[in-house]
């Protein structure tokens, strides 16, 4: 079990007056959270690159993060770390930048490209397009539904394009913002 003491010790470490280091005892939630914003910055860079408005990409960020921390908690992370600066923090600024290469991913594909074209203008890995197709069958397995895993996974690993991806999304009946299942 992850010692709190030793944590902040640790991080003490590589804190400066110029860089705020904050300490977990979550290991499973943070490294979670490192590999699952990285499928999200995908769908958020389709949506860019589809020409959707802030209001959808809010929209597609927004329910990343329940989608993450609903997944996150049933893998074994705790539900607050998602709301973090490991979790909701991360994944903003990777659906945001753009530097993000998952995000310029996305971004390629919702132009149009193939998954193929779209990883050859990265000069470096977009580790999500690796990861998504595995976050589906953890998603799978532990019972989530996680609809923008789904739809990014058929558009990276099995042909879709990013309309058909949408049409997807738009299809679903949204339920309850916080409580409910749908998209």
């Amino acid at each position: 079990m992850p010692d709190p003491d030793y944590a902040e010790r640790l991080a003490g470490l590589f804190r400066t007056s110029r860089y705020r280091v904050y300490s977990s005892t979550d290991v499973v939630g943070v490294e979670l959270c490192g590999a699952l914003k990285n499928v999200y910055a995908i769908a958020a860079g389709m949506a860019d690159g589809a020409g959707a408005g802030y209001n959808t990409k809010a929209m597609v960020i927004t329910r990343s993060l329940r989608e993450m921390a609903s997944l996150g908690s049933a893998l074994g992370g705790e539900l607050a770390t998602f709301s973090g600066l490991a979790g909701n923090g991360d994944l903003i600024v990777t659906c945001m930048s753009p530097r993000s290469r998952n995000r310029r991913l996305g971004e390629a594909l919702g132009r149009g490209l193939t998954i193929e074209d779209a990883l050859a203008t990265l000069t470096q890995v977009a580790e999500g397009a690796g990861a998504v197709g595995v976050v589906k069958r953890l998603a799978d397995r532990v019972g989530v539904d996680a609809s923008l895993v789904r739809e990014v996974d058929a558009v990276v690993d099995h042909g879709a394009t990013v309309a058909d991806a949408y049409r997807g999304l738009l299809r679903e009946i949204p339920g309850h913002e916080t409580h409910g299942s749908g998209w």
